[in-house]
């Protein structure tokens, strides 16, 4: 939202057209017989109950960049949530830590409400971009939406 009063432009335009230009791309790259990069999201900064942040700290995070390498290259698993796919503790390299696997199942817990709320929350801004919101945007956030609800 914090962008939206200073885009000299209809975000919903620049949506648009990053997707097509992904699409576009995406086409290009297959027919080339390219394989195209995944895409990774981290939250290095997440917290506990107490305010402390539940990554042990920024020199850990090679430990996260090596599974992301590692599932590139074919040779790590990873286990299927309703928001994409999450290392197992084994996948990572926990040599020279002490980092348990509790701590590790709080690093990836996610709480199906917190998740419902926030991707509710995409409908204001969804709202605001009017009829020339990408459909696929909405889609995706429905299909988000679907999947989190079912999840135990």
């Amino acid at each position: 939202f914090a962008m939206l009063p200073f885009a000299g432009y209809n975000m919903a335009d620049y949506f648009s057209h990053w997707l097509e230009l992904g699409e576009e791309v995406a086409a290009k790259a297959k027919a080339a017989g390219n394989k195209l990069p995944g895409i990774y999201n981290v939250n290095w900064f997440r917290r506990d109950a107490e305010g402390n942040f539940v990554w042990p700290g920024f020199g850990q995070n090679m430990r996260v960049l090596e599974w992301i390498i590692d599932r590139c290259e074919g040779r790590a698993a990873a286990v299927e949530t309703p928001i994409g796919l999450v290392p197992t503790y084994e996948q990572l390299n926990w040599t020279g830590s002490d980092f348990t696997k509790a701590q590790f199942d709080l690093v990836t817990a996610q709480d199906k409400d917190q998740w419902i709320k926030e991707l509710e929350s995409h409908t204001e801004l969804f709202d605001k971009l009017g009829e020339r919101l990408p459909a696929a945007l909405k889609a995706r956030q429905n299909a988000l939406l679907e999947a989190v609800k079912k999840s135990a």
